[in-house]
């Protein structure tokens, strides 16, 4: 979590300065290099988390212009400058600014003001459970569906592929039938809300030069044939004659996707049955890129085979994925 911390006053200043050392985050105070309006903005857009040392009406009005919603605004949470209260004021559960409350208590003995319905009534948070998880939370109107049903006393069930570690909290169920949420990596809408464990990996092969939009339009039709949502994904593999191909690169970027490559060697030793091609061979060293890096870079089963078309193979694995029932820090 990358943490920005603006005080206003000395003392504020002390206090924002501890915080930045234990968070590993970067402190700053309005009127020595910046202005109120100008820190809020560049760290609203580039930092995952906003922490005022000040009044939470500052902060409430410093931001208020650019809130959008729970599921792309970073984390703000204002702390008195005497240090006694740390209160989330956006991304409670999402952006992890409950969690960082608790946090910044811990180091300077604030007291967490955590006002969400779930947390005040020490209930489980379903989208607090996702992002524990490392899933990303599609629909997340439907939150709220789950989060209400909870409140008032029923049961909210889970459908999972995979098996989730040890006893589901008070008010959860994962015992078939008709479910609330569900752990999915497709991209199919069963009405329910969508949690979607970031463990794909894409294995890329393609010519050289080839732009961008030959990339999209390739993982397009990856998704379209595999039934898997774009969400999924989280890493980009292929061959290390391709490292620095502009394309590949800026698709990478686009998607927020780590790249990493692997020597042809490597990827020969990878067990397994992949589609062979000669020429492939012939050009690299070994006879298939995508699927083999896609399996190397995951270090779990092919999921989706080579598909070809416009100069571009792709492929997709999944790494292993252990979900358990811990939704808040220990």
């Amino acid at each position: 979590m990358t943490v920005r911390l603006l005080a206003f006053t000395q003392k504020g200043m002390e206090l924002a300065r501890r915080l930045a050392a234990e968070l590993s985050g970067e402190a700053a105070r309005c009127g020595e290099g910046c202005t109120l309006d100008a820190w809020t903005a560049d760290a609203f857009a580039n930092a995952d988390a906003l922490v005022y040392v000040g009044a939470a009406g500052i902060a409430v009005r410093a931001v208020a212009p650019y809130a959008g919603n729970k599921a792309s605004d970073p984390a703000v949470v204002a702390v008195d400058e005497c240090g006694r209260f740390a209160v989330p004021l956006l991304s409670g559960h999402l952006g992890g600014a409950n969690r960082l409350a608790r946090r910044i208590g811990a180091v300077c003995g604030a007291l967490p003001v955590i006002t969400t319905a779930t947390d005040a009534n020490g209930a489980f948070a379903v989208d607090e459970w996702a992002v524990r998880q490392g899933c990303c939370v599609l629909d997340v109107p439907r939150i709220k569906r789950v989060s209400a049903k909870i409140l008032a006393g029923g049961t909210a069930v889970l459908r999972s592929p995979w098996p989730v570690a040890g006893t589901p909290p008070a008010g959860v169920a994962a015992d078939g039938g008709a479910f609330d949420f569900e752990l999915t990596v497709h991209s199919a809408d069963a009405g329910a809300l969508r949690l979607v464990p970031r463990i794909a990996v894409l294995g890329v092969g393609c010519r050289r030069g080839i732009g961008q939009q030959a990339m999209e339009e390739a993982f397009a039709a990856l998704l379209a044939q595999s039934g898997l949502c774009a969400e999924a994904f989280y890493k980009v593999c292929s061959i290390d004659l391709k490292r620095d191909e502009p394309g590949l690169r800026a698709f990478c970027a686009a998607h927020g996707f780590a790249f990493e490559t692997f020597s042809a060697a490597q990827l020969a030793a990878v067990a397994g049955r992949f589609s062979s091609s000669g020429f492939v061979q012939s050009v690299t060293g070994v006879d298939n890129v995508c699927e083999r890096s896609a399996v190397l870079g995951s270090g779990g089963p092919l999921y989706c085979k080579k598909q070809a078309g416009g100069g571009v193979t792709m492929a997709a694995a999944m790494a292993p994925f252990a979900p358990d029932w811990r939704w808040q820090d220990e």
